[in-house]
């Protein structure tokens, strides 16, 4: 059994690892890439256990309901279903989960409160067999009010979506359909606002954007002879799971045992439950393994989305270009249920200024319970919506003042030391000026080679693409820029560690480092960077990889750009205890035969154990022999603080992270085509631990943000508050054909504060490529456009 103990973030190591193969610094090749590009990877969905049945969830017709009557008999009727559950059938006291408020029913309790909300379960011996016995279960509705947006939501008579909560009444929160609120106050806006020689201000709608992984939600629950259960499942995070799956089956965790299966892409979307618990309520109701596989259309609805938001600013300036003040208030829509909308709301504030000096501010952000559904963690995370807003802002001050966008906002960017507006001091480095102007510099790509290509243009390089709907009449090119400010890692306080398990040992003549941990590997590469660090700190090349799974500490959710930062901190920090536990034992057993094993400085390096110097002392399997050293550690990173909930003041994020981003886009202003020729930017991520991976992931970011730029949106009718478009056929996501050439600039500006002076980056592209796009389709129209995303009628007028 592994040694469990807690190591700060700040625990100095008192050697300097040499280089090594395979090392941190290297563009090593992911373990699973190949894999994956040839359809061998399994995946959660591709999993099979003898005699198992499959699982199929029943969900509402209706957004908001009262459930009058629930008939399953014919369900049960029909041969090859073994089980029917419904919520009455839930074996435990706690029949709720949520990641951070428990107002989720595992199924609905008499009422449902969004399209789409799981009110009954089957289990039957074939997936057909299970979808047409939940098509006969006969559920008799009542429909209720809807609440679908601010005013319904907060109108003296509105319904309630959560009847009896009773947090709003200490004022903070001042009505039951508000979910979380944070205002941020700082400065005296008004006095600041007589300075103003400009003022400008917006409003703006964001979209609800899904998160589009295209692996579905699916595991495999298998019933235990102790009565307990083993579940392999997709997820972001195994041990949040397990705290919520654990009390609705009335088990204690140690008899939850959890595996990470093959994960499909998440960015957010697995943070929350989805298909967890019912498959396992199905394994330990037939005692047989359980199989649930969601299809796309019920994908939409078995997980949380990008919440819509409504943002409203004012900015002003004087005439010299300094920003004078800021107010804003931004509400999300949160939908029928918390998810991890509080943890937004916080971020929306908190960085809703945007990489800004701005020492008046006034800002307040608020997310709504409502009929619409439930929304919660994605890739940027209440950053998004904001950056779109205050991006838009600085264009229009720029414009009023007469000042070039970029020149303007490097006159008033952020830099190391500038205090933010809930009173945090920005300690590392932040480029942002920096990253502005080698965006800027950048050539730009030629100018509509299509004017001279004739009728030997290649179609595919114009707005309308394939569909040949011009050959460059009415297209007209634009040039925007944007810049954003993620926070990495957990905030406000939250106790966020991660845990890290190393083992090295001699096999075969060889020695050997196991890492295991309970990180998600969602497509992030953290598996490929495990090995690197293990290989850096411990001086071998054969690294093995543990599948992740409950029987290891936490190492937190893969999200807001933290794993590299907390899992890698933990993998590093105990591959440093194992070395000196290493050396320690060298020094005992050969420490009589050479002095330097007292006063040289170690190192490991090819599998031996040198000096400084270069002197091989000793091989390290001759050191371990048969023994083997089995660490466990935990990893903090410094301590955070909650926002106070009247001013917004506090330390409460661990790191900050800034992108720029430069689009260059063609309109066909006739028909309201877009075609992005290029997405250039520049970002700065401390320490590029695997330049090949850092690349991927800035792309990556980029292409999400230009798909909510341009076509990314789910549709909520708001007559009746159901989703009008759950496939691929009707929301749409950038193909190969729809992304441009994105190239990157990376700077590697150390942070002292983390691991190798990493800064976490999966997020930051996401928040300033959506600005960038609008903003260059408003240099090329002329048009405000105050909404993502863009459509063609918002272009050509026929709104």
């Amino acid at each position: 059994m592994a040694n469990t103990r807690t190591v700060p973030s700040g625990t100095p190591t008192n050697v300097t690892q040499k280089h090594t193969k395979g090392g941190i610094g290297e563009s090593t090749l992911r373990p699973d890439g190949t894999l994956k590009v040839t359809g061998e990877f399994a995946y959660s969905s591709d999993m099979w256990h003898e005699d198992m049945l499959w699982g199929q969830t029943l969900r509402s017709t209706v957004a908001h309901a009262e459930i009058v009557s629930i008939d399953i008999s014919e369900a049960l009727a029909m041969p090859g279903v073994y089980s029917v559950l419904t919520y009455d059938d839930l074996p435990a006291e706690m029949k709720n989960y949520g990641l951070e408020i428990q107002d989720t029913p595992v199924l609905a309790n008499g009422r449902v409160r969004h399209h789409g909300e799981p009110v009954a379960l089957v289990a039957a011996d074939h997936p057909e067999t299970a979808r047409r016995a939940a098509a006969k279960i006969k559920i008799d509705y009542r429909e209720l009010p809807l609440v679908t947006d601010e005013a319904s939501a907060l109108a003296a008579d509105a319904p309630l979506i959560h009847p009896g909560r009773d947090d709003h009444h200490s004022g903070h929160v001042p009505h039951p359909n508000i979910v979380h609120r944070q205002p941020i106050i700082r400065g005296d806006v008004e006095e600041a606002r007589k300075r103003a020689d400009v003022i400008v201000e917006g409003e703006y709608t964001f979209g609800m954007q899904d998160q589009a992984f295209l692996g579905p939600e699916s595991g495999l629950a298998v019933p235990s002879e102790d009565g307990g259960v083993d579940l392999y499942v997709a997820t972001q995070w195994l041990h949040s799971d397990l705290k919520q799956i654990a009390p609705v089956l009335g088990l204690p965790e140690e008899k939850v045992r959890m595996t990470l299966s093959g994960v499909g892409g998440a960015f957010g979307g697995r943070e929350d439950i989805s298909m967890q618990i019912h498959a396992c309520l199905l394994a330990l109701a037939t005692n047989k393994p359980v199989k649930i596989v969601y299809n796309r259309f019920e994908s939409f609805f078995g997980h949380v989305h990008r919440h819509p938001a409504k943002l409203w600013y004012e900015h002003g300036a004087t005439k010299d270009g300094k920003i004078t003040h800021m107010k804003c208030r931004i509400v999300l829509d949160g939908g029928a249920y918390a998810s991890a909308s509080p943890a937004v709301v916080g971020n929306a504030s908190s960085l809703s200024v945007g990489p800004y000096v701005v020492d008046n501010v006034d800002i307040e952000a608020i997310a709504l319970y409502t009929n619409n559904p439930p929304c919660g963690a994605m890739r940027g995370f209440g950053a998004v919506q904001a950056c779109f807003a205050y991006e838009a802002q600085m264009d229009k001050l720029a414009a009023k003042l007469g000042m070039d966008p970029v020149e303007f906002r490097q006159l008033n960017a952020m830099e190391m030391g500038t205090i933010m507006p809930t009173g945090q001091v920005v300690d590392s480095p932040a480029p942002v000026a920096e990253l502005l102007r080698r965006v800027k510099a950048r050539p730009l790509p030629p100018e509509r080679q299509w004017e001279t290509a004739g009728e030997g243009a290649d179609v595919r390089a114009l707005p309308g693409g394939l569909s040949n709907t011009t050959h460059g009449e009415g297209v007209v090119r634009g040039v925007g820029y944007a810049v954003g400010i993620k926070n990495v890692g957990f905030s406000e306080g939250f106790d966020d560690y991660s845990t890290a398990r190393v083992r090295l040992e001699v096999i075969n003549g060889e020695p050997v480092a196991m890492v295991h941990t309970a990180m998600a590997e969602v497509g992030q590469g953290g598996v490929t960077v495990h090995a690197q660090i293990a290989r850096t700190e411990l001086g071998v090349t054969q690294v093995t990889i543990h599948p992740a799974d409950t029987q290891v500490g936490s190492a937190g959710s893969t999200s807001a750009s933290r794993q590299t930062y907390m899992t890698g901190g933990a993998v590093k920090n105990t591959c440093e205890a194992v070395r000196e536990a290493l050396l320690e034992m060298g020094r005992r057993k050969n420490g009589s035969y050479h002095p330097a094993w007292a006063h040289a400085e170690l190192l490991l390096e090819g599998g031996k154990v040198v000096t400084d110097g270069g002197e091989v002392l000793a091989d390290i399997a001759d050191i371990l022999e048969d023994e083997a050293i089995d660490l466990e550690l935990e990893f903090r990173h410094r301590p955070t603080v909650a926002f106070d909930l009247k001013t917004g003041q506090g330390d409460g994020h661990v790191q900050y992270t800034f992108a720029a981003h430069r689009a260059v886009v063609e309109v066909d202003t006739e028909l309201g085509l877009v075609k992005v020729v290029e997405l250039a930017t520049a970002q700065d991520v401390g320490k590029a631990l695997n330049m090949l991976s850092v690349v991927g992931q800035i792309q990556g970011g980029t292409t999400q943000g230009l798909g909510v730029a341009v076509m990314e949106e789910i549709i909520v009718d708001p007559k009746t508050a159901k989703v009008r478009n759950p496939s691929f056929t009707d929301y749409l996501i950038p193909t190969i054909l729809d992304t441009p050439t994105i190239p990157v600039d990376v700077l590697e500006l150390a942070d002292p504060n983390a691991p190798y002076g990493l800064r976490g980056l999966g997020e930051a592209p996401t928040l300033s490529s959506t600005p960038a796009v609008l903003a260059a389709i408003r240099q090329a129209t002329g048009l405000e456009l105050n909404k993502t995303p863009i459509r063609p009628e918002a272009l050509t007028g026929t709104l």
